[in-house]
């Protein structure tokens, strides 16, 4: 393929919009799956059966709170297994050719920063952490989960399905008799340090992404079907303030119309892709 015929391919369009830097990435679970970790509405999501949990339910039902943790305490061992695949490598690899502006990732698994990168802003927490939430105290999962086993000898839960947060489809009879331990500062309830379904993402964070969106000289989209408002709303203000702003996902999703540029690819493929076509920096 001749040069000018690259920069007018898709990839060879993304790669111009991002060669000049201050790209602002906006991630999705979409970009985790190459790691084994599924999405909701993705083509690995198409058959999940499982509804989230939702903070209402957690903070209001005690059965909530046991199946919660019973399911979590077996498919976060799973999420904490997973490695970052080509699509993380390759999005760290662009921060450190000075090309980002930033990372805001929707995603809960920490695998942006275990591939190396920075300046990552984790829109719905990190399902890596523990939050009391009695007095604010927060401590590691791998704590929490030392004191699960603790608290429940000989319990076996075996996973039939697994979502993109590390809660779990279990048997109904290995729910029943599982304990939940409380915080040891103040024996408040314990959550996991992320944002669940009908809860808020904490103001001040929004303000943050909304002001790395300003800053931006680009958005682009990796791996999200922006269904839901949380991530839709960067996309919606990068449009606005006249933000070229690009997607790369398996599948349509609701941002399409603000975006100049659409690959319908795999995430590992056309990043590796891209990083070919970008200067070594």
């Amino acid at each position: 393929m001749t040069q000018a015929a690259a920069s007018s391919a898709p990839l060879g369009l993304l790669a111009d919009l991002v060669e000049h830097g201050g790209v602002l990435i906006l991630s999705g679970a979409g970009i985790s799956t190459e790691s084994g970790i599924p999405d909701y509405r993705g083509p690995t999501g198409l058959a999940r059966r499982a509804e989230p949990m939702t903070y209402q339910a957690f903070t209001g039902s005690a059965a909530a709170r046991q199946r919660y943790w019973a399911r979590s305490h077996v498919g976060w061992r799973h999420i904490s297994a997973a490695a970052p695949n080509t699509g993380h490598l390759v999005v760290a690899e662009l921060g450190r050719r000075g090309l980002l502006a930033g990372i805001i990732t929707q995603n809960v698994d920490g695998l942006h920063q275990a591939a190396g990168a920075r300046d990552v802003t984790e829109l719905h927490g990190n399902i890596g952490r523990v939050v009391c939430l009695g007095c604010g105290q927060r401590t590691g999962r791998a704590e929490l989960d030392r004191r699960l086993q603790t608290a429940n000898p000989g319990w076996d839960g075996q996973v039939s399905q697994l979502s993109p947060d590390g809660d779990a489809v279990l048997d109904a009879a290995a729910v029943t008799g599982f304990q939940p331990v409380d915080c040891l500062g103040c024996g408040g309830l314990l959550k996991p340090d992320v944002v669940f379904f009908g809860e808020n993402v904490p103001p001040p964070r929004v303000t943050a992404c909304y002001d790395l969106v300003a800053g931006a000289a680009a958005l682009l989209v990796l791996g999200s079907s922006l269904t839901v408002m949380s991530g839709y709303r960067f996309v919606r203000r990068a449009a606005q303030l006249g933000i070229p702003v690009a997607i790369v996902n398996q599948g349509s999703t609701r941002g399409d119309c603000h975006a100049q540029l659409t690959l319908d690819a795999p995430l590992g493929q056309t990043l590796t892709g891209l990083a070919a076509l970008l200067p070594a920096g």
